[in-house]
């Protein structure tokens, strides 16, 4: 009888476990010593985020038979200099999702909005660190929606995938309440294909700043992998209350045994009341020790005409005709 018992209880466990699927943690830990500089100020601080921003997160699929999955994902910002958590408990990502493979996926939750995805997928410094693209977008324009609004990601948000059974051809439509509110609501959507080498996207969306007022957003961006050396560039075009901002940003990436070497130049050009105009170059070198860990460093400088911004990253004034320049060099571990 105790054997029976104990048989049905195998039984009944491997049953739950096949139904769960799977389920993953993890995370990232990403610190460095940066030192930033302008005619005025200096500041020396140990910052997270250099190469990778710090997080923390759970997800899973469970598969329902038919060719149907279901997914959750929920990751949280992790600063590691301070141990602090910034914004939202699970800020990065909260959502949950039907998935067909024939079909395509349904998202609900907080996500990336497709036309930040559409510039940081083909930004060498994957928009982080001191090479971030985004380093000189004006607070006129850009950076009105940078923090509080759907500029990079949307809560609320309802999305539709395309499937990954259609010859390289990938997109994505979402669409985000404002829940009452007249900010955060969003509308958007990309189209590309990826095939071998070759990457090419194109997105647009629109972020309601104020019950008036939208942001637009038009991107296109491209990569082509040599395999001795992968090039990268991004349109970026903002309008927002009557005024225009444009980045171009081209790069790459090389590959040299443990290291990767890399290089973008971006330029932003705002014909808002101030001419808010800069010109960012940044180099850097990152060095596996494995699979998991990495060395890393960062040479930035920005040339100001009208006051754009580096040095605020550590809270330096920006200063008209200013030139910023910064240094980074930090460890990244993975799990």
């Amino acid at each position: 009888m105790k054997k029976s018992l104990i048989a049905l209880a195998v039984l009944a466990a491997a049953g739950t476990a096949s139904a769960q699927s799977s389920v993953t943690v993890f995370g990232i830990l990403d610190v460095a010593v940066r030192h930033v500089d302008n005619s005025d100020d200096t500041k020396t601080t140990v910052s997270s985020g250099g190469l990778s921003t710090g997080r923390i997160g759970f997800r899973g699929i469970e598969d329902l038979g038919g060719g149907l999955k279901a997914g959750f994902w929920i990751e949280g910002q992790v600063d590691a200099d301070s141990g602090n958590s910034s914004g939202q408990t699970w800020q990065r990502r909260s959502t949950v999702s039907l998935i067909s493979d024939s079909l395509g996926e349904v998202r609900l939750g907080r996500d990336f909005v497709p036309t930040y995805t559409a510039v940081s997928d083909f930004d060498p410094f994957g928009d982080n660190g001191l090479g971030a693209t985004f380093r000189t977008a004006s607070s006129a324009i850009v950076g009105t929606t940078t923090t509080n609004n759907a500029q990079k990601r949307a809560s609320n948000e309802v999305s539709y995938f395309l499937p990954a059974t259609l010859g390289g051809i990938y997109g994505q439509v979402s669409v985000a309440a404002g829940e009452n509110t007249a900010t955060n609501k969003y509308v958007g959507g990309r189209i590309g294909y990826k095939a071998g080498p070759l990457d090419v996207t194109a997105a647009y969306g629109q972020t309601e700043v104020t019950s008036s007022d939208d942001l637009k957003s038009t991107v296109i961006s491209a990569a082509y992998d040599f395999g001795v050396a992968k090039l990268q560039g991004s349109y970026q075009l903002y309008k927002y209350n009557g005024n225009e901002e444009t980045h171009y940003t081209v790069g790459g990436s090389v590959p040299v045994g443990a290291f990767v070497l890399r290089a973008a130049y971006t330029a932003n050009k705002s014909d808002d009341v101030t001419g808010r105009d800069a010109d960012l170059f940044a180099v850097g070198a990152v060095y596996n020790l494995s699979k998991r860990t990495a060395l890393y460093g960062t040479y930035a400088i920005i040339d100001n005409d009208n006051g754009t911004r580096l040095g605020t990253i550590e809270s330096l004034s920006a200063i008209s005709g200013e030139k910023y320049q910064g240094l980074e060099i930090g460890v990244r571990h993975s799990f």
